[in-house]
């Protein structure tokens, strides 16, 4: 955009569109995050908020980050810190262009089986944050609510054209 815009040149602008997007830890949990690409950065402030609270805002959670490379995945060593502590945090990873040899996580975009497959791993039906491309965003709303999370309790933000 700053590349091709040009003085006297239109631009349109819509928004800020969306909810509230905002965790706290006493909104409790459990939580589900999913991120795409750099929507990871609003979920991180959420875990730093979780990491830093007591007693009942270290609420269980989970990750589910999407990244095209381990060379593309932001706040990693935060992340592996974050998931090590063993407070009751998972970190997923899924790469979708590229992987290092003898990657054993998932590769490829985030879809049903996947989100099942981490939801699994908390206590109760969660509360669900999800932050990416406008597509990613869509597809992960409309699957969370297929297993049966309740549409009030998924907040979204999303990045890019939208539908």
């Amino acid at each position: 955009f700053h590349d091709v815009l040009e003085v006297g040149d239109r631009v349109e602008l819509r928004g800020p569109i969306g909810g509230y997007f905002v965790w706290e830890p006493g909104l409790g949990g459990p939580l589900l995050l999913v991120a795409g690409g750099s929507g990871v950065v609003p979920l991180m402030s959420m875990l730093r908020a979780r990491a830093t609270a007591d007693g009942e805002g270290r609420v269980p959670a989970a990750l589910l980050y999407s990244s095209r490379s381990p060379d593309e995945i932001i706040y990693r060593e935060e992340l592996d810190r974050l998931a090590a502590e063993g407070d009751g945090l998972r970190v997923v990873h899924t790469l979708t262009r590229s992987r290092p040899a003898g990657w054993s996580g998932y590769d490829r975009r985030i879809d049903e089986p996947m989100l099942r497959d981490v939801l699994g791993s908390l206590p109760a039906e969660p509360l669900v944050y999800v932050c990416g491309p406008t597509l990613l965003v869509e597809s992960v709303a409309t699957s969370a609510a297929t297993l049966g999370i309740d549409p009030a309790r998924i907040r979204t933000e999303r990045f890019g054209p939208t539908s």
